[in-house]
């Protein structure tokens, strides 16, 4: 876990967070390796771009489609989890049982599953 937790946490460091000053890294595991990301805030507040996401959109650039760990950092007393849509995209990579790691710079605060962050997830299941 260390190198997923050093990847999101250099990610963190180059966060754009001129307008919230909240830094947020992620890095996701995969077969192919570790992809992480970073918060990219816009002053059109609504169109900045979470670190889960960034992640992702690496990943795929890469042309790898699965997400094995998943590591989130930010320095807030409670641990943060995913958005709500970047809870969407890690179930469209990652089944249920893939680890959900929240952190802050001093290291792990708590874990859990991508299954348990979207209850009701839409799926593919769902177009048939």
């Amino acid at each position: 876990m260390q190198d997923l937790f050093e990847a999101a946490k250099a990610a963190r460091e180059n966060a754009y967070a001129p307008y919230s000053n909240f830094k947020v890294g992620a890095a996701i595991r995969t077969p192919a390796g570790i992809f992480a990301g970073c918060n990219v805030e816009n002053v059109a507040y609504p169109e900045g771009t979470c670190a889960e996401a960034g992640a992702i959109a690496a990943m795929c650039a890469a042309g790898v489609r699965e997400v094995t760990e998943v590591l989130v950092i930010a320095d807030s007393p409670v641990p943060i989890t995913p958005c709500g849509g970047c809870r969407q995209k890690l179930v469209e990579f990652a089944k249920p049982d893939v680890a959900v790691i929240l952190a802050g710079p001093e290291g792990e605060k708590t874990r859990m599953k991508v299954g348990d962050l979207l209850p009701g997830t839409f799926t593919t299941e769902h177009l048939e």
